[in-house]
């Protein structure tokens, strides 16, 4: 069905729809580059590791950088005793762990002290960065030695729950990781590793991956499975390609402008030379890294932002729908607050990927959407091309997809049955099209919310680790 206009007005929205087409072509074609040079980049990376270790290629150490891991915590019961136990399995000789309540509605504070026997203290802190104020400070020893302290506090949000972690934390370096993540047993010796080799090294990230689904004891991996509901599946091979690719490729510029707050490595006196986390700020993680870049580039100062793929982290990711949606509008609102506070990075070449290839890009493929719609009912539209292009997009983002997973997995201790594997090769198509439109409209219309609590946490249901998904267990 055509839509009638004067011929001056079809010619006007002819000329429109052409310059759009050229500029979507220009816009895919980079962002396609981007991803396979990423990819490519980043498998080889891999690959060589692999070849590395395979030839034991490897320095094997007694160094270690002394270090606090910081663990905020709201409203964690369910999960943060199977958390804290995975820390302290760590292959690991040097660091504490420090553990804030950030006044939890629920006894997230009761459930650690009475589980690890803490005692009540009384502590000084002192106040190098912002933050609430303690209401008590408990302490203890584990069985193998590693100390123990858990901070109760007013509720200030995550910003200033890390604050009071790194007023607390007696070491020259702090690791920030979720109350319902995993660290692999080897994580911190190869989150490390950077800081090791260059003096200059102020922070480390990590790759993250999905814990849903997979098999845990005493905080160590031993069965890998890929999620048996969809929503959680679809985000595992999200994650392999984002972590895998990207941040390597812009681990080799200095220029990764986000840590996942998940699980990364600080260096303390950088930490606090910028002023901490910013409380109030939605996007804490990535405003403290383009705050790091920001900070040393006004002064001149030398320093290093690396990104170290071995270092795993498993996390939770959320199963349904609307705590997906609530999620990634938090991340996206955080994007734009850290983006329109640190306009000085537009030196940083990766400032405008993050810039017209994440903050932009839900607006720019809407509008694409649409015209493509617009164009089809002025009979502007070639149907069998348009439908074409859009299948070659769809399966050239699927083979990155898969390419990033097979390259990830066969890294991995761990491997995946083959059921698994083909289930990811079949949910790849449908990831990068209906999952990537979903997640356009919820980022694109994440604006709306701007005006929320900035300092309230983004909750969403947790599960017990290693639960079944087909029962809820959920608190």
């Amino acid at each position: 069905m055509n839509i009638a206009f004067s011929p001056e007005v079809m010619d006007v929205l002819n000329v429109i729809i052409e310059i759009f087409s050229i500029f979507f072509v220009v816009y895919l074609i980079g962002y396609a580059s981007f991803l396979f040079i990423s990819v490519i980049v980043g498998s080889n990376e891999v690959f060589t590791g692999i070849k590395r270790k395979t030839l034991r290629n490897e320095i094997h150490h007694e160094y270690y950088v002394p270090v606090t891991i910081i663990v905020p915590a709201y409203n964690e019961a369910v999960t943060i005793c199977k958390s804290i136990e995975s820390l302290l399995n760590l292959d690991y000789k040097t660091y504490e762990i420090v553990v804030v309540n950030d006044g939890s509605k629920d006894d997230t504070a009761d459930v650690v002290i009475n589980h690890f026997n803490l005692h009540k203290v009384n502590r000084p802190i002192r106040r190098q960065v912002q933050c609430k104020d303690a209401v008590a400070v408990y302490e203890g020893i584990s069985e193998n030695g590693i100390s123990i302290v858990l901070v109760d506090k007013e509720n200030g949000g995550k910003a200033d729950s890390i604050n009071m972690g790194i007023n607390v934390s007696k070491f020259p370096y702090f690791v920030c990781m979720d109350a319902d993540s995993i660290l692999e047993k080897d994580s911190l010796k190869k989150i490390a590793v950077p800081v090791l080799e260059n003096q200059d090294v102020v922070a480390v990230g990590s790759m993250i991956r999905i814990s849903n689904g997979s098999k845990f004891e005493n905080g160590e991996l031993k069965e890998l499975r890929l999620p048996k509901k969809l929503l959680p599946a679809f985000q595992v091979l999200e994650y392999e390609r984002s972590f895998l690719a990207s941040r390597i490729f812009l681990d080799k510029f200095n220029a990764n402008l986000v840590i996942s707050g998940a699980f990364g490595l600080f260096k303390k006196d950088a930490v606090i030379s910028v002023g901490g986390y910013k409380v109030g700020c939605i996007g804490e993680d990535m405003e403290l890294v383009m705050n790091l870049h920001e900070y040393h580039r006004k002064n001149k100062l030398p320093y290093l932002i690396k990104y170290s793929y071995d270092a795993i982290c498993w996390t939770q990711a959320p199963e349904r729908m609307r705590d997906l949606i609530k999620q990634r509008r938090r991340w996206h609102i955080g994007l734009m607050q850290s983006m329109f506070t640190h306009r000085s990075l537009m030196s940083v070449v990766s400032y405008f990927y993050f810039l017209f290839y994440e903050l932009l890009s839900p607006a720019i493929e809407l509008i694409g959407l649409v015209l493509t719609i617009i164009a089809g009912l002025l009979g502007f539209l070639n149907t069998s091309v348009a439908i074409t292009l859009f299948l070659v997009y769809a399966l050239f983002g699927a083979m990155l997809t898969v390419i990033s997973f097979v390259s990830r997995n066969f890294n991995s201790d761990q491997k995946l049955r083959m059921r698994d594997v083909i289930k990811a090769f079949l949910l790849c198509v449908p990831e990068n099209v209906i999952i990537r439109f979903i997640m356009a409209f919820t980022r694109m219309f994440s604006v709306f919310f701007m005006r929320g609590k900035k300092t309230k946490w983004g909750e969403i249901k947790r599960y017990n680790i290693n639960y079944d998904s087909t029962e809820e267990k959920a608190s």
